[in-house]
């Protein structure tokens, strides 16, 4: 995998920019989740209010680990059979780990760790999670390809890191750590 790419990207989002990246599914829009300017950006680019709340990504349960320490070895069992891969998980944050621009109106944090090898090395080479949502405006269908992202938002994203999709036919489930209830299949 060319480096470059990568790096052009973790340097545009330590500027404060928006990205969108190829995920197992759907391309996906990204930035720093500490950076209250850039993660508002991102929601008018997409017209997607606040309350909803973003999902973060990682390349590993290491980069969350402090989110993992108050579950259950029940609850860290299930994300082990899901994780990597296409699941996102509502996890606890009862010390606000995560800035409430992303967690929107939550106590939880929606959370992935992606199988995805384009995404893994971001998240690596980031050096943790990064925020992942859809590339669309708030009621199109997420885009499939790199020239959809550039159709939905032109030069008003910072950067494309071109890579091809996962294998997955839609977007992750989401399901709740507490309840195991699903959200979205």
């Amino acid at each position: 995998m060319n480096n470059w790419p990568i790096k052009r990207a973790v340097d545009v989002m330590h500027s404060g920019g928006v990205i969108a990246y190829p995920t197992e599914a759907v391309w996906g829009l990204g930035c720093d989740p500490y950076n209250e300017s850039a993660v508002r950006r991102l929601l008018q680019l997409k017209r997607r209010p606040e309350h909803k709340g973003l999902i973060l990504v990682a390349s590993s349960e290491a980069q969350i680990s402090e989110l993992l320490k108050g579950l259950s070895d029940q609850q860290l069992e299930q994300l082990k059979q899901t994780w990597p891969g296409p699941n996102t998980w509502l996890l606890p944050d009862p010390y606000d780990l995560v800035p409430s621009w992303v967690k929107g109106h939550h106590s939880e944090v929606a959370i992935r760790v992606s199988a995805h090898p384009l995404v893994k090395h971001l998240c690596d080479a980031w050096g943790g999670p990064i925020v992942s949502t859809s590339a669309n405006p708030a009621t199109a269908e997420p885009a499939k390809s790199a020239l959809r992202v550039k159709t939905y938002f032109g030069s008003r994203l910072d950067y494309i890191v071109n890579g091809e999709l996962g294998g997955s036919n839609r977007p992750s489930t989401i399901r709740s750590i507490t309840s195991l209830s699903t959200i979205r299949s």
